[in-house]
């Protein structure tokens, strides 16, 4: 099993990066992709989330209408957008896996960390001000 993150860099407030998150070893059109951030000394967040079960996205608020999480389901790979990037945004960025279930309307798509399947190796996004 292997979760790749990759695309990250520095950038100048306001500007614009897409991460990739490459999926193997896994059935990846059961599972949900998750994005999560971390910065030294805080728990990491969850910021976005999609399934590959309906292509169901869920965003954190603080990335609302900035970031897009996308998918493609013959290339096993997720990408998040992020737009109008803030000093705030400056993390480890990292994806994970999470087996995304029919909950009566809608498959799940989780933003917390607890319960992820497989996760990735980080990638650094650092937003000068």
């Amino acid at each position: 099993v292997q979760l790749q993150a990759s695309g990250g860099g520095l950038v100048q407030a306001g500007g614009s990066l897409r991460l990739s998150c490459a999926a193997s070893g896994f059935a990846f059109d059961e599972y949900a992709i998750v994005w999560f951030r971390q910065v030294p000394g805080k728990e990491r967040e969850g910021v976005s989330c999609i399934s590959s079960r309906d292509g169901g996205t869920y965003y954190d608020d603080s990335v609302k209408g900035r970031f897009t999480t996308s998918g493609d389901n013959a290339k096993n790979t997720v990408y998040l957008q992020m737009h109008s990037l803030k000093p705030e945004d400056t993390a480890v960025y990292y994806c994970a896996a999470v087996r995304s279930y029919f909950s009566g309307s809608f498959y799940s798509c989780p933003l917390v960390q607890y319960g992820m399947h497989y996760w990735g190796k980080g990638t650094q996004v650092t937003v000068s001000s």
